[in-house]
């Protein structure tokens, strides 16, 4: 007996020793989290269980998915942002949003809504768009208005280590995490990602028509990007944007995105390309399938460029906006998500893009473990 009663005296002298440490390399977390993590180790060690346990399970990696809104885009954007929500898995989801000060308090108001819909799934934060003195005016209109903030989002959150930056006019049709996991196949060096903005030389937009330099083959699209702000913000991103727009301005036909192919072709180390699939555009079916990612595994992010989310130009895609923005967070996804996208969508199937229907409800019915 007397043994006994020493042996749990000198495990808890060991717990209490090890919470004291561990409290002067936690500081930085929330002390709910310390507390969890805390209590969870002094478990481990009363019940005599391996201390390797702890490091087993981890809490859930955070995506930062960040959309910048201006003009009449927000309907759009709370579109694929609900996406976002339907699809974050098990993830923890952070929306950030850069909108105009006119539009922010519908953002808070609907986000805030959303949040007590889905129990408090995801967080979400909202900033102002802020552009630098030089060149503000010009950097405002650049193809589309407030469509080059995201060239300067490494100085604008600047308390963000890295984000998945999507247009408004995007769609997530996988779970986010399908493309939050590209941050971990890229190198050292490289500080994006990105699709091509086309599969095809024939019908490529920059290999034809640019008259500026661009990334490779057939250039960048930049409407779905992975960006690591952290080593943007090493690489002196920022700095290297004004002299892009100064010798090339009458030349930037998409704006923003053509700078970014500027640098990039200058600097091609520092960016990760991914398949077609993460960023799926009518490019890819109007006239044949020309995206095989997608063929094989599904569209993870459908990317409605040119309005063919708000125009009849593509049915299929604006069948499946339709079906996402009539959906009702907290409802059955099956039966009013993934139903109702199939149902709409096999009435375009006399279309090219219609046609590939199962490319597109391919990963909801694994999300939602359907057949």
């Amino acid at each position: 007996m007397v043994k006994m009663k020493l042996s749990c005296l000198f495990l808890c002298v060991i717990g209490f020793s090890i919470i004291t440490l561990l409290c002067l390399y936690l500081p930085d977390k929330p002390i709910a989290y310390n507390i969890g993590r805390l209590s969870a180790l002094n478990a481990s060690i009363l019940l005599g269980s391996h201390s390797v346990q702890l490091f087993q399970t981890k809490k859930n990696e955070e995506v930062v998915i960040a959309v910048v809104i201006c003009g009449n885009r927000t309907s759009e954007a709370l579109v694929m942002i609900k996406s976002a929500i339907v699809f974050r898995g098990n993830s923890d989801l952070r929306i950030v949003v850069i909108a105009e000060k006119n539009i922010q308090q519908e953002f808070d108001e609907t986000l805030r809504d959303w949040r007590l819909l889905t129990n408090d799934s995801f967080s979400y934060e909202i900033h102002s768009i802020i552009f630098p003195k030089e060149h503000s005016d010009e950097w405002r209109k650049l193809f589309q208005p407030c469509a080059s903030e995201r060239l300067f989002l490494p100085s604008v959150l600047n308390h963000l280590d890295s984000i998945l930056y999507v247009d408004t006019d995007t769609l997530f049709l996988s779970n986010v995490e399908d493309v939050w996991k590209h941050f971990s196949l890229m190198n050292s060096s490289q500080l994006a990602a990105m699709v091509p903005e086309h599969e095809d030389l024939n019908v490529g937009w920059y290999n034809r028509f640019a008259n500026h330099p661009y990334y490779g083959k057939l250039g960048l699209n930049s409407g779905v990007m992975l960006m690591n702000l952290t080593r943007m913000r090493e690489f002196d991103w920022i700095s290297r944007l004004a002299p892009v727009l100064e010798k090339y301005r009458l030349y930037l036909t998409w704006g923003d995105q053509d700078i970014i192919n500027v640098i990039f072709h200058d600097h091609p180390d520092k960016v990760y390309v991914y398949p077609c699939r993460y960023n799926y555009r009518s490019d890819h079916c109007m006239y044949m399938s020309n995206c095989k990612s997608a063929e094989e595994d599904g569209v993870a992010v459908l990317h409605g460029s040119r309005s063919t989310f708000q125009t009849n130009k593509q049915p299929a895609f604006r069948a499946l906006f339709n079906a996402m923005s009539q959906y009702q967070l907290g409802s059955d996804p099956v039966k009013y998500l993934l139903e109702a996208s199939a149902s709409l969508l096999n009435e375009t199937t006399s279309t090219n893009c219609g046609h590939l229907a199962p490319i597109f409800t391919h990963n909801m019915r694994l999300m939602f473990q359907t057949v």
